[in-house]
């Protein structure tokens, strides 16, 4: 299953790529919702080989995903593996300047399932593809405009 949604911010280039690395930011978020995460590697840079273990409740079961970042090309984006028990994705953020003080946001999200029940749970997902695109656009439309308000302020 892929996913891809793009916004343009009004911002340059470095600062929505600060933004978008901003994996502290992130690690508190998911903790908010009741996830924990741990940083396998000290570093905050967004370097290849930056590692995080993420545990979550999700459908009743406690899940456990490692994330990796695979490929960083400073301020033009970075490329992350995800992997679990059950499935495998990547998510590629590009970023591409349109002017000095704006530019595009384009997320790509792809899983597959290793499992019978990620097969069953990711055929749901494709029967109601129309809302799951809608949600991803709406999450990323709100990361822009936190991004836009943090620029601007």
């Amino acid at each position: 299953m892929e996913l891809t949604a793009r916004e343009d911010i009004e911002a340059p280039i470095d600062f929505v790529f600060d933004q978008v690395t901003d994996f502290a930011t992130f690690e508190r978020s998911i903790m908010r919702r009741g996830g924990d995460v741990e940083r396998m590697s000290a570093s905050d840079a967004a370097e290849v080989g930056t590692k995080w273990r993420v545990n979550f409740r999700m459908r009743g079961k406690e899940r456990t995903v490692r994330a990796q970042i695979v490929q960083v090309d400073t301020p033009n984006g970075l490329s992350i593996d995800v992997n679990s028990v059950s499935a495998d994705g990547t998510m590629v953020i590009e970023l591409v300047a349109l002017s000095r003080a704006r530019t595009r946001l384009i997320i790509t999200a792809e899983a597959g399932a290793k499992t019978i029940p990620a097969k069953l749970f990711f055929q749901s997902l494709r029967f109601a593809r129309g809302k799951t695109e809608a949600r991803f656009k709406t999450m990323l439309t709100n990361f822009a405009e936190d991004i836009d308000k943090k620029y601007r302020g």
